[in-house]
């Protein structure tokens, strides 16, 4: 039950997902836009899910359409997957460090969608990646999860480095959330009886 596939066809993206949260962090990734490859990565290893993607967009515009759809058919996977939330931890954070760089995730599974995103990346561009579409990659996950996500840089220069541990401290949080309490079995994780 905790594997799923999700598709999103619009005029601007076609987008497949295959997402097992209980998996080995496996990784098959073709999304179109190599740094979102390589970070999408640190999510499937650091979250040990197992991950396929395959993606085609209207990168000959520019990536934000593919990006932003990727957040978005993942998010849709993963309220796939978690269904109703019963036994799971509901909660998760992590802090990740790289050499100079220290960020910070904390998610909460709340079914309400909100994004706080405090990163000052140190440049506009990683390679030929636009570093504004991790704000639009996080926003659509969000959004489309039912998901409250912070996410914070404490310090950093390099502008990988920032990134990439915010990808990864991502899906660390994300596994510590989506992990099943053995003590919560079949109990939904709100006061209220729903999430």
């Amino acid at each position: 039950m905790r594997q799923v596939e999700v598709t999103r066809n619009t005029s601007e993206t076609q987008v497949s997902i295959t997402l097992n949260l209980d998996g080995s962090g496996l990784a098959k990734l073709n999304s179109g836009v190599p740094f979102l490859d390589h970070m999408l990565d640190q999510i499937a290893r650091h979250g040990m899910f197992d991950l396929t993607i395959e993606a085609k967009g209207d990168t000959h515009i520019d990536d934000h359409h593919t990006v932003e759809d990727i957040g978005i058919t993942l998010g849709q996977a993963l309220a796939k997957a978690v269904g109703d939330k019963a036994g799971l931890s509901r909660y998760g954070h992590s802090y990740v460090p790289l050499d100079e760089t220290l960020s910070r995730v904390v998610i909460d599974l709340s079914g309400r969608p909100e994004l706080e995103f405090h990163v000052p990346f140190t440049r506009a561009r990683i390679g030929t990646f636009d570093v504004d579409l991790s704000i639009e990659f996080f926003r659509g996950f969000a959004n489309h999860a039912g998901v409250t996500l912070h996410i914070d840089n404490l310090r950093g220069v390099n502008a990988h480095h920032q990134m990439e541990t915010v990808f990864k401290a991502f899906g660390r949080a994300l596994r510590m959330a989506v992990a099943i309490d053995p003590r919560a079995l079949g109990i939904v994780p709100s006061t209220k009886g729903s999430l």
